[in-house]
């Protein structure tokens, strides 16, 4: 079983800075991909970002040029730097992994239960 677990939601002002962590535990042989989707009640999920095992990223329209992920191997965690921040920014953050948990195994996906992000004054 494999375990993600985020932090770093917080209420902050419009054009401030949040940082949301990102850590997965348990039975990982390798991650494929880590990345973060969002989503407002009453709204479809919106893809946020992504960073392959070889450091691609990958960015939604909506944050490019305002997020900006990082990872740290040897914890399985990736971190998501917010900037700019805006009230459309508001949403739970949700964190999720694509990990094989075995040699062969078909890359599964895990889900973090979110965080929560308000940007407003």
């Amino acid at each position: 079983q494999v375990h993600v677990e985020e932090s770093g939601g917080d209420l902050v002002q419009p054009g401030g800075s949040l940082r949301l962590s990102c850590e997965a535990s348990g039975r990982i042989f390798s991650l494929a991909a880590m990345g973060w989707y969002r989503q407002v009640p009453g709204q479809a999920r919106e893809f946020v970002a992504r960073i392959t095992r070889g450091g691609d990223t990958k960015y939604g329209d909506s944050v490019k040029g305002r997020f900006s992920l990082f990872r740290d191997t040897a914890k399985n965690a990736v971190y998501m730097q917010m900037n700019s921040l805006k009230p459309e920014d508001t949403a739970v953050y949700s964190c999720y992994i694509d990990v094989a948990e075995c040699r062969g195994c078909v890359p599964v996906d895990y889900w973090g239960q979110g965080t929560q992000v308000t940007v407003s004054s």
